[in-house]
């Protein structure tokens, strides 16, 4: 009988890696030194690849709107006015400071009677868009801004677009319904310097990069933003006037007069 010695047979390992690189050994790096330098390069790699995709992965989560602040941001090529006043409330509409006493929200046929303003020296606007949105952001671009007249107590946003017969001048009038005249004068105030960062967005098309004069005003429980422009978007030569210009405009105010007569009794 024949006898088959078992042998044991050791497994052929897989024979090291080759880290004799012709270009690193052109550069005096011995085995050892190649193998440590690969793979650090391939640990940087794969840190530089994390951080680029998290990169790209937040900007693209930051395109999508945040529903709650709509209209805080400026687009780009928005407008404001290069020239701008601010005006407290005076004492005719004290009757109408607190929106508790003048809780009648304004309507489109009250505010947007008068589809014709008449200013002086033959000075005619006539109406051209009109808007009442009861969500006031979207009336207005600028995140401080947008979050001082949501804190107001914001209700109603009215916007009237004008432009002049004789096609020379646009003109806009906005119309904010806020809590009560502190809030109303406090806004005033501080569109002082907020104007440069945040203002009232166009119902009409004003020339891109246009020259623009503003003023802000309260009116009791009321804020109306004057907004206005050359319809060529030229800064005001010698003939125009336009403080003429901001009070024809203002004329769309004439309804919130009615409203303290109204409470009042008195003209």
């Amino acid at each position: 009988m024949t006898v088959t010695r078992g042998s044991t047979r050791k497994r052929r390992r897989t024979p090291p890696p080759d880290w004799n690189l012709p270009i690193l050994t052109d550069w005096g790096l011995k085995p050892a030194q190649q193998r440590l330098l690969v793979i650090i390069a391939s640990v940087a790699g794969v840190l530089i690849a994390a951080v680029t995709l998290t990169a790209v992965v937040s900007a693209l989560g930051s395109d999508a709107p945040d529903p709650h602040l709509r209209g805080a941001s400026p687009v780009i090529g928005d407008l404001r006015p290069e020239k701008f006043e601010g005006w407290p409330s005076p004492k005719v509409f004290e009757p109408i400071a607190d929106r508790a006493k003048d809780g009648k929200p304004f309507t489109a046929k009250e505010l947007f009677a008068h589809k014709t303003l008449v200013g002086q020296r033959k000075l005619t606007l006539k109406l051209t868009e009109k808007t009442i949105d009861t969500d006031c952001v979207s009336a207005l671009w600028g995140e401080k801004l947008v979050s001082q007249v949501s804190d107001a107590g914001c209700t109603q946003a009215a916007r009237a677009g004008y432009t002049s017969a004789d096609g020379r001048y646009l003109a806009q009038f906005t119309l904010l319904n806020l809590s009560d005249s502190k809030v109303a004068g406090e806004l005033v105030e501080s569109l002082k310097s907020l104007h440069r960062g945040g203002w009232v967005r166009p119902v009409m098309a004003f020339p891109p990069d246009a020259y623009t004069e503003g003023g802000a005003y309260a009116l009791g429980h009321y804020v109306a933003l004057v907004w206005l422009s050359r319809t060529d978007g030229a800064e005001p030569e010698a003939g125009d006037d336009f403080s003429n210009l901001a009070l024809a405009v203002r004329a769309a105010e004439k309804p919130l007069y009615k409203r303290v007569v109204a409470l009042t009794g008195t003209s």
